[in-house]
C-alpha cells in the first residue's frame, strides 16, 4: 500500500483571481479505485495534472508512485496507428496489440490507417490498447469513455477490474458503478472523499443535502423568532428603565433599585437572545454550500403538423460503394425519443448527417417532411470560437435565454467573456446544448451530446426532457441516459 498525501494545497491560474483549490487536504491510497467527478470547470482534469507536476502550486503533494496518464499527448496524428502504439508502448509485441484489439473487438485495419482519419471511438481504443499495453504505473484516466460505444465501456470495465488502482475521471454514472470502490468529489467549497460507488456516493449526497435543507429552514423560524423575542425584551427593557424616575399611582416614589434589577434582568435575558441568534446565523452559514443547483431546463419543441417526421425503408449508408451497415427501416414520430446505438464507425453518426441533408451516398428510402425545423448538437467542438455574445447573434438564439441555460447548466458569469476556444470540452459541449435548446425546433437531432457533460447536468437533461417533451433522434453511449429517455432504439447491425 502507498498513499498520495496532499496537504494544504491551494492552485489558481495565471490572471486568475479565483482559487480552483484552496488549502484542500486529504490522503489516497492508491490500493483504492477512485472515481473523481465534480461539476464541469471544478478542476477534475486540473487535478491530475498537479499530481503530475504540470503546475505550480502551493501546499504540497508527496507519493510514492509514477503516474500514466490517460489520454496521452500525440504530437503527430497524420502517423498510422500502429507506430503511436509503439511510441506509447514500444515494448509491446504485435501479437499483444493484436490481442488487445480483438479484446475490443475491433478490426486490426485501423492500426494501418492514419490516427487522424479514426473516428473519435476509433482513436480512443487506440489510446486505450496503448495504456493497456504500457506497464504497471498508478493510472490517472480522464473521461476515457467519450465516444466509445457500450461494447467497448464493458470491455474497458473487464480490464479496470484487474487494475490494483487508479484515479478514474467520468460522468457515466453505470460506468462508476462497475469499476469504482471509492469517489472523491469537488464540491463548491471542500473535497470529499468517500468509500462505495457512484450511487451509495448518490444516496447519501442526497440525504446530507436533504438534512441541510430541513435544518436551515428549522434554524432561520428559530432565527427568526430569536430576533423578535430579543426585540421585544430589549423594549420592554427600556420601558421599565424610564418608570425609575416616575412616581406611583399613589404619588409616592417608585423603587428604583428594584426598578433596575428589572431592567438588567431583562436586558441580560436580551444579550442571551442575541448570542442565540449569532450561533443560529454560524450554523446557518455552514449549511447549503455544497448543494447544487438543480435549476429546471426549458425546451420549447414545435409540433409538426405530420405526426411522421422520418420515415426510413431498407436504409443502408455506402462507403466506396459498399454499404456499411444492415438494411434499416424505422419512423420518427411526433414526441418520439430515438435513440441509434452501435459499434463504433459503423454509421450512427452517417445517419444523422444525412438527415441533416449531408449529401452522403446510400441504399434505400429515406422521406423526410418538408418545412422540419431541426436544431443540432454536433459531435465536435472543435469549431467553437470568439465570444458567448457573438456566438448566440451569429446562430439567431436570444441571448439571454442562452445565456440563463448556460448558467443553470454551472457555467459561471464569470466565463461569459471568455474566448470559447479557451473553455473546458464539457463547457463547450453546454454551449451546444444550450444553444440546441435555445432554439424552437420540431426534431431535436443529438450526436454524442453528453460527451464531457458532468452527472448533474446529465441529470437537468433529462428532466428537461421528461418535461418538454421533445422529438429527439439521438446518438449516445450514455447507458443511464440511453434507458430512461428513449422511446424507441435503432440498433445498428453488420453480416
Amino acid at each position: 500500500m502507498s498513499l498520495i498525501n496532499v496537504k494544504n494545497l491551494s492552485f489558481r491560474y495565471d490572471g486568475s483571481y479565483v482559487n480552483v483549490f484552496e488549502n484542500v487536504s486529504f490522503n489516497i491510497d492508491t490500493d483504492w479505485k477512485l472515481g473523481l467527478i465534480g461539476r464541469n470547470g471544478k478542476g477534475k482534469t486540473t487535478f491530475l495534472k498537479l499530481l503530475l507536476g504540470k503546475y505550480k502550486y502551493e501546499g504540497t503533494i508527496s507519493k510514492t508512485v509514477e503516474f500514466d496518464y490517460f489520454p496521452f499527448e500525440i504530437k503527430n496524428k497524420q502517423r498510422l496507428s500502429i507506430e503511436i502504439v509503439n511510441e506509447i508502448a514500444p515494448n509491446a509485441e504485435d501479437w499483444e496489440i493484436i490481442k488487445e484489439l480483438n479484446l475490443l473487438n475491433t478490426d486490426c485495419g485501423i492500426l494501418y490507417r492514419n490516427f487522424n482519419t479514426l473516428s473519435g471511438g476509433e482513436q480512443i481504443k487506440i489510446q486505450l490498447i496503448s495504456l493497456f499495453l504500457k506497464g504497471n504505473n498508478f493510472l490517472l484516466i480522464d473521461e476515457p469513455t467519450n465516444h466509445l460505444d457500450i461494447e467497448t465501456r464493458n470491455n474497458l470495465v473487464d480490464y479496470l477490474s484487474k487494475k490494483k488502482g487508479f484515479i478514474l475521471v467520468s460522468h457515466d454514472r453505470a460506468f462508476l458503478d462497475k469499476v469504482v470502490d471509492h469517489i472523491i468529489s469537488i464540491n463548491n467549497t471542500n473535497i470529499d472523499i468517500q468509500k462505495g460507488n457512484f450511487s451509495s456516493w448518490q444516496e447519501n449526497k442526497n440525504k446530507q443535502d436533504n438534512f441541510e435543507m430541513v435544518q436551515n429552514e428549522k434554524l432561520k423560524k428559530d432565527i427568526n423568532r430569536l430576533e423578535i423575542a430579543a426585540r421585544n425584551t430589549a423594549n420592554w427593557s427600556d420601558k421599565i428603565e424610564k418608570t425609575k424616575n416616575g412616581t406611583t399611582n399613589s404619588g409616592s416614589k417608585v423603587d428604583k433599585g428594584y426598578i433596575g434589577h428589572q431592567s438588567a434582568k431583562m436586558m441580560k435575558k436580551s444579550k442571551v437572545m442575541e448570542k442565540r441568534i449569532e450561533k443560529a446565523i454560524s450554523e446557518k452559514e455552514r449549511l447549503l454550500n455544497n448543494v447544487d443547483r438543480n435549476d429546471i431546463l426549458k425546451i420549447v419543441p414545435l409540433q409538426c403538423k405530420k405526426n411522421k417526421l422520418i420515415i426510413a425503408k431498407d436504409l443502408q449508408i455506402k462507403y466506396n460503394e459498399k454499404a456499411i451497415f444492415n438494411k434499416l427501416s424505422f419512423e420518427v414520430e411526433n414526441g418520439d425519443r430515438v435513440a441509434i446505438v452501435g459499434k463504433n464507425g459503423i454509421g450512427k453518426t452517417s445517419i444523422l448527417r444525412l438527415i441533416m441533408g449531408d449529401k452522403i451516398d446510400y441504399n434505400g428510402n429515406l422521406n423526410i417532411t418538408n418545412e422540419l425545423k431541426i436544431s443540432y448538437v454536433s459531435q465536435s467542438t472543435e469549431n467553437l470560437k470568439g465570444n458567448l455574445k457573438d456566438y448566440a447573434r451569429e446562430n439567431n438564439v436570444d441571448e439571454s435565454i442562452f445565456k440563463a441555460m448556460l448558467s443553470k447548466m454551472g457555467v459561471g458569469n464569470e466565463e461569459f467573456d471568455r474566448d470559447i476556444s479557451q473553455m473546458s470540452e464539457g463547457q463547450k459541449k453546454k454551449i451546444l446544448i444550450a444553444k440546441s435548446i435555445s432554439e424552437s425546433a420540431n426534431l431535436y437531432v443529438w450526436d454524442e451530446p453528453l460527451n464531457y457533460i458532468d452527472i448533474l447536468t446529465r441529470m437537468q437533461i433529462e428532466e428537461a426532457i421528461f418535461r418538454y417533451r421533445p422529438t429527439i433522434i439521438f446518438i449516445e453511449h450514455d447507458e443511464t441516459f440511453v434507458n430512461k429517455v428513449a422511446t424507441k432504439i435503432i440498433k445498428l447491425t453488420k453480416e
